[in-house]
């Protein structure tokens, strides 16, 4: 059934993005179109084919962690609000494992990618420039790739989810060095 106001395209991204979650078993243009409660035609009616409806699924979840990141990096202090950016990268991954599954993996990822990084990416980018502003690439990447590696492996079983603490600890020592590495010599 098409949500009012959403649309059709809204509707089929909406479903996708529930079955996805649900079980992710199929995904067919036709599971779509039966969850959304529309006839095996419509989805073609917005999406060729089911990548281009995977990454418009794909930047919905982009958009939720935007969202996330962004509420996490409303603190006051910069460490701080990196810190919490971090892990609520980490809550993102662990609560939606099938869709931060699709966003990063595969040739839907290769679909949505950004020259400057995924959404949510400049979020980061702004808070680590105010943290080291002479080496904001490196620190970036530096940054992205350990939530990104902990998340991974979260989400492969290989972190103990009941002991965040590690993981803030470890994420701690990366804002840290990031902050040190960005003062100037007195």
């Amino acid at each position: 059934m098409t949500s009012p106001g959403g649309g059709l395209r809204e509707s089929l991204v909406s479903a996708a993005l529930q079955l996805l979650e649900s079980d992710g078993a199929d995904l067919s243009l036709r599971a779509v179109a039966r969850a959304a409660g529309v006839s095996a035609m419509a989805p073609y009616r917005h999406f060729p084919d089911k990548t281009a409806l995977l990454s418009a699924v794909a930047e919905r979840g982009f958009a939720l962690l935007h969202a996330k990141l962004t509420a996490a990096d409303e603190r006051d202090d910069p460490s701080e609000a990196l810190l919490e950016q971090g892990l609520a990268y980490l809550a993102f991954a662990r609560a939606h494992p099938a869709l931060f599954r699709l966003m990063f993996a595969g040739e839907v990822a290769r679909a949505v990618a950004k020259p400057d990084g995924p959404a949510g990416f400049d979020v980061l980018a702004r808070r680590v420039a105010s943290l080291a502003p002479g080496d904001i690439a490196a620190a970036r990447l530096a940054c992205w790739s350990m939530v990104h590696g902990l998340a991974t492996l979260s989400l492969d079983g290989r972190l103990n989810a009941s002991d965040p603490q590690h993981e803030r600890e470890a994420l701690a020592l990366l804002v840290g060095a990031i902050g040190r590495n960005g003062q100037k010599p007195s």
